[in-house]
């Protein structure tokens, strides 16, 4: 978080001393919890490319975990983000859950390989 030419090398956006505030007027706290869900979500999209080169049992030469639980551990990671900001107030749960709901039904028309899932609402 250092910033070159910012006064005692801090990011501006913590730079209380001189009392400047950032211009997307997030507070530390709401921009670490946006930094650890854009994490979490890189990492979900790493799981998802090793799958999708080599599989879901697919581990690594030297072992380690299959994709799979790879996969399941970083979607983990992402929804304790998400649950983050959401028992902090930056997004509404009841909002995040209708939207979901309302993608269930607007994605089914550009799916063509669910079967009967095509229709589910809930995850």
């Amino acid at each position: 978080l250092l910033a070159v030419g910012s006064p005692a090398g801090l990011c501006p956006a913590l730079d209380t001393e001189n009392d400047m505030e950032h211009f997307n007027r997030l507070t530390p706290a709401e921009a670490e919890r946006l930094a650890l869900l854009a994490e979490e979500c890189g990492e979900v999209m790493q799981a998802i490319g090793k799958v999708l080169r080599h599989g879901y049992e697919s581990t690594h030469p030297d072992g380690g975990p299959t994709n799979r639980e790879a996969l399941e551990r970083e979607c983990g990671d992402v929804y304790h983000a998400i649950w983050r900001l959401i028992g902090a107030g930056d997004i509404d749960g009841n909002g995040m859950s209708q939207r979901a709901d309302d993608k269930a039904k607007s994605v089914v028309r550009y799916l063509h390989h669910q079967g009967h899932n095509l229709n589910s609402t809930t995850p």
